[in-house]
């Protein structure tokens, strides 16, 4: 009796292994079967380069050499004379094929499997105008086909944040925390009006709210700068960007909504040092004798671009033996300026001709009666030369006071980040 219970009991125990074996094998089923469909729905997509499937093509990378040309590159793989004039007809109306320079990198796109033949011809060639800007030539296709694509990479911007406190130079200090430089110049092109960058002192400052330019993984520059603070010589000057609705474009205001833009630049270089202002009595060493110096002077490296400092009119383009080659600009009925000791005049710069306020009209040069390079900068008001350091220059419009509600409101969260996330 004994040994028939241990039996059913060695049975019923072997049928509960058995059931909840067979019970957990719909589970690991389910389980391997989840697992197959996460791996479709994760499959990658295939690598591209410029829209072309890595896994259909080859990309091979070049670059153009001296004397090379477009019909020079496409007879060395394989095309003949008559092959290469057909391509440049069919997109000569998009690209001019003569534009492609040396140093510039371009690319052959080949069927994939063409590894080891010599005699495969490539689909496609692509020259890089820019790290953004590609133009496409199809080598292959049918006559009904478009032959030319242009390319543009997608620019990614990402958000930065700076305080720096000026203890050398502006340009050195950025240098030295790995900054672009041209940070610095879309300062001075913001604050042009309202900082004396010839001057800046250690103590002078700034903070920044702005964007890096990224194309993939290639850094391609500053981008826009959102909002700034500038402390210089003790004054605060903020500067935020904000859309004019009502005139059409972007400027930068100051907290009140003023915009921070006057009618004249302090300067008609971007950076620089003074070395003579306007006085009535200044030795010349060129003429032995004191007398008048009715302009100021800024010394810069030859060849350093001389912008308009507003916009106006072309009135003269001349050479005289004192001043050499110079401009004069006339802006309006009370004001004109005038710009000495050119090595050469822009391109287009002639009488007659409007000119923008920040437009190169010249170059630094030595032209003239003159000891070192540098531009000589006169300023003209009712007919009179007068000293621009000492005139109260007339300020672009404010923002209109219907946009002023949604300007502060704007402002405000701007400098809360420049106040309370930044440190000098």
């Amino acid at each position: 009796m004994r040994c028939m219970t241990m039996m059913r009991m060695f049975f019923f125990g072997t049928a509960v292994l058995l059931l909840m074996s067979a019970c957990e094998e719909p589970s690991v089923q389910n389980q391997d079967t989840f697992g197959e469909k996460e791996t479709a729905v994760v499959k990658r997509e295939p690598e591209r380069f410029l829209g072309f499937r890595l896994d259909r093509f080859r990309v091979v990378k070049d670059t153009v050499h001296k004397n090379e040309t477009f019909g020079k590159l496409l007879m060395q793989e394989g095309f003949s004379p008559a092959e290469v004039y057909a391509l440049v007809a069919s997109v000569k109306r998009d690209f001019d094929v003569r534009k492609i320079r040396a140093g510039k990198s371009y690319y052959w796109v080949y069927p994939k499997g063409s590894n080891d033949s010599t005699e495969v011809k490539p689909y496609a060639f692509i020259y890089e105008e820019s790290p953004v800007d590609y133009k496409l030539i199809y080598l292959q296709r049918d006559s009904a086909d478009n032959f030319y694509e242009e390319i543009h990479k997608p620019v990614t911007r990402v958000d930065k944040k700076l305080g720096l406190k000026i203890d050398n130079s502006l340009f050195l200090d950025l240098q030295e925390r790995g900054i672009s430089p041209v940070l610095a110049l879309k300062l001075s092109d913001i604050y042009a009006w309202t900082v004396d960058f010839f001057h800046l002192y250690p103590g002078d400052g700034f903070k920044v709210l702005y964007e890096d330019k990224y194309a993939d993984s290639t850094y391609l520059g500053v981008g826009d700068i959102k909002a700034a603070v500038f402390y210089h010589r003790g004054d605060t000057i903020y500067a935020f960007k904000y859309y004019d609705s009502i005139h059409g474009s972007f400027e930068y205001f100051d907290e009140k909504g003023r915009n921070l833009r006057k009618q004249f630049l302090k300067s008609p270089l971007k950076f620089g040092r003074i070395t003579s202002r306007y006085t009535m009595r200044r030795y010349v060493r060129i003429y032995g004798r004191v007398k008048p110096h009715l302009g100021t002077d800024f010394a810069a490296p030859v060849g350093t671009p001389i912008h308009a400092t507003a916009d106006g009119v072309v009135e003269k383009v001349g050479y005289t033996r004192g001043n050499g080659n110079y401009v004069k600009i006339r802006h309006n009925a009370t004001y004109a300026t005038q710009y000495l000791h050119m090595r050469n005049f822009a391109k287009g710069i002639r009488p007659g001709v409007r000119v923008k306020q920040g437009q190169v009209i010249g170059y630094v040069g030595m032209t003239g009666f003159t000891t070192g390079p540098h531009v000589c900068y006169r300023f003209w008001k009712n007919g009179r030369q007068v000293d621009p350091l000492k005139e109260k220059m007339p300020e672009a419009k404010a923002l209109d006071s219907r946009l002023l509600p949604f300007y502060f409101r704007y402002k405000k969260k701007k400098k809360n980040r420049l106040d309370q996330d930044i440190k000098l």
